[in-house]
């Protein structure tokens, strides 16, 4: 039986904002792009998320919430060099780490022999090593596989630790939302629903058959999950399988020809993040992305070793045309090849 735990940073931007700045502690705070240049939030802190602030929103609609939130800009370089110490900690306890972004990652400590072998006070030790050194509060989730151990470090958030231990897995389960289970997102679990499905006890009564006939491949994923399975390793290295640049427009572009005038700057932007890759890649593909005023979006993808204005604007002109609405938002990128592990890539919320 692993030992997994999952680890978690609380808010983990604002909070290095936080402890640098004391006047943002007890004040909703959030981190993310300006309200005039259509901004999102790229996360926030407690008293903000109070009022409904989450991540990923539209910075204009997070105000309409919380009249009084505080946006600040990122500062990403900052949160690196906090997050490099934070994974420092995690390695002097296992070498078996999977970094899932800056702030969190999961740690296998099944051989570890620290502490008699307890994941548990691992885990603890851990919470408050990080927080001695860095001022920064995680929430850890202890159990026998990824599946669980990253639920149970959303248990008791913020600043909290919950173990799953192997002979309690059946009982938490069976009572587990399937809104909870990874991969099921709103339409599935709308379809769950249209089945009288809402908890893994609730699923555990449908064979695989039947799973598999309403669900496909995932079916077969349901059913495992439902019963506490997931046999996934932890991934000591990460392939990057793209790179990209985004630009949302204060205003919305009204034509294609507007959003064909946006290629060369997109497209230098690209080559300038993809020179700096931390080891030599090379690309096999291209893609455009645009999202609509309706934020309906859609992605053009062509296999080629090469790249140029043309060709960019080609995908991009098809692209408009399936939708054929004034656009909010473009984007440009290269699929790679190569299998050379690459450090995981940080959303730019704020640019």
């Amino acid at each position: 039986m692993r030992k997994i735990i999952h680890c978690d940073c609380d808010c983990f931007f604002a909070a290095v904002e936080m402890r640098d700045n004391p006047e943002y502690i007890d004040i909703p705070l959030a981190i993310g792009g300006r309200a005039d240049r259509r901004g999102v939030i790229a996360t926030c802190n407690y008293p903000a998320r109070a009022y409904g602030v989450r991540s990923a929103m539209a910075t204009a609609h997070a105000f309409k919430l919380c009249p009084t939130l505080t946006v600040i800009p990122g500062q990403m370089e900052k949160y690196r060099k906090v997050s490099a110490q934070i994974m420092a900690i995690y390695r002097d306890v296992s070498s078996c780490i999977e970094p899932l972004s800056l702030d969190e990652a999961y740690l296998d400590v099944t051989d570890s022999e620290e502490y008699q072998g307890s994941a548990t006070r691992i885990a603890q030790m851990l919470r408050e090593r990080v927080f001695e050194e860095t001022g920064i509060t995680i929430s850890a989730g202890v159990a026998p596989n990824k599946f669980l151990a990253k639920i149970a470090s959303d248990w008791n958030k913020p600043n909290g630790l919950f173990v799953i231990t192997p002979n309690q897995v059946d009982s938490f389960v069976q009572t587990l939302p399937v809104g909870k289970l990874f991969g099921v997102g709103r339409k599935t679990a709308e379809k769950l629903e249209s089945i009288h499905v809402q908890t893994c006890g609730d699923l555990r009564e449908l064979s695989i058959v039947q799973l598999t006939e309403n669900f496909g491949r995932f079916g077969q994923r349901l059913y495992e999950l439902s019963r506490g399975i997931d046999e996934r390793e932890i991934i000591t290295d990460r392939v990057r399988k793209s790179i990209s640049v985004e630009h949302t427009f204060a205003s919305d572009l009204l034509s294609l020809n507007e959003c064909l005038s946006h290629i060369p700057a997109l497209s230098d932007e690209l080559l300038q993040r993809f020179g700096k890759l931390q080891q030599q890649r090379s690309m096999q593909g291209l893609f455009v992305k645009l999202k609509f005023n309706d934020f309906s979006q859609t992605t053009i993808e062509h296999r080629s070793l090469i790249h140029n204005e043309e060709l960019w604007s080609a995908l991009m002109s098809q692209g408009y045309q399936r939708v054929n609405k004034p656009v909010r938002l473009l984007g440009v990128g290269f699929r790679l090849k190569g299998q050379e592990a690459e450090s995981l890539q940080q959303l730019d919320f704020w640019s």
